[in-house]
């Protein structure tokens, strides 16, 4: 597996994050899965364009937005000035070469860090997982969210540069591995196991098309009840959450 280039402007990353900001109910789905886990000071790893962060800042809760590329830390700043619980915006790598050295003023801050279809994108995962873990306080919580099932890879995951999709099991062993004593591991949204596979591998897409998307937004509500009856024994996302011991 080689190494994919960074791009400093990711277009496709960020036509892809336009389209979901437009889909509310399921961004609100996805923060009312994960909130029932976020407790204290919070830093979001990953936050783009705020397409869950403002749930959190509209919520009251302290948190500080990050992500890899300047030009969305920038958006972020100016989206969300007005919130006095916003902490800051800051340019976070979680594989700098120099991590402890640029991060030294947040090792060990953070009550909660979440970080959500973020490390598919990271060529060393385990990297990724061991420094996040140290930005965590002592009981700190660490959530992952990340695509499920390899078996699912097509061209959209290519176009997103996505190394990789995960399983409960597999993402539960990076936690294993950087002695995070997990608390909670479960999938989340059934029926977008079809949806990814009917438009990435039989449509062949490329890119999230806005039609889609706001379709299966709008079926959100049947989609949760779905979740619930067949016991988030599968779905499109893996999501894990450990303690830092």
């Amino acid at each position: 597996m080689k190494e994919i280039e960074f791009k400093e402007v990711d277009q496709v990353g960020g036509d892809t994050l336009d389209v979901i900001s437009n889909a509310n109910k399921f961004n609100r789905w996805t923060y009312d899965t994960i909130r029932p886990f976020c407790k204290g000071k919070i830093l979001e790893i990953g936050s783009g364009v705020g397409n869950i962060s403002q749930f959190f800042l509209e919520d009251g809760a302290p948190i500080l937005l990050s992500d890899i590329r300047k030009g969305y830390c920038s958006e972020l700043k100016h989206k969300f000035q007005a919130y006095p619980n916003l902490e800051g915006v800051e340019l976070i790598d979680l594989v700098d070469p120099a991590f402890d050295e640029k991060f030294k003023d947040l090792l060990g801050t953070f009550d909660t860090l979440f970080s959500l279809n973020v490390v598919e994108h990271i060529y060393d995962d385990n990297l990724a997982i061991h420094n996040a873990k140290k930005l965590l306080k002592r009981g700190g919580r660490l959530i992952i969210l990340v695509p499920s099932y390899q078996f699912l890879f097509n061209g959209l995951d290519k176009e997103l540069d996505h190394y990789r999709r995960y399983n409960k099991k597999t993402l539960s062993a990076l936690f294993d591995k950087n002695d995070l004593k997990i608390i909670n591991k479960q999938y989340f949204n059934f029926m977008g196991i079809f949806a990814w596979f009917i438009s990435g591998k039989l449509q062949r897409n490329e890119t999230i098309p806005e039609g889609q998307m706001g379709l299966y937004n709008a079926l959100v509500p049947i989609f949760k009840i779905i979740d619930h009856i067949v016991f988030r024994a599968a779905g499109l996302s893996t999501i894990v959450v450990g303690e830092k011991k």
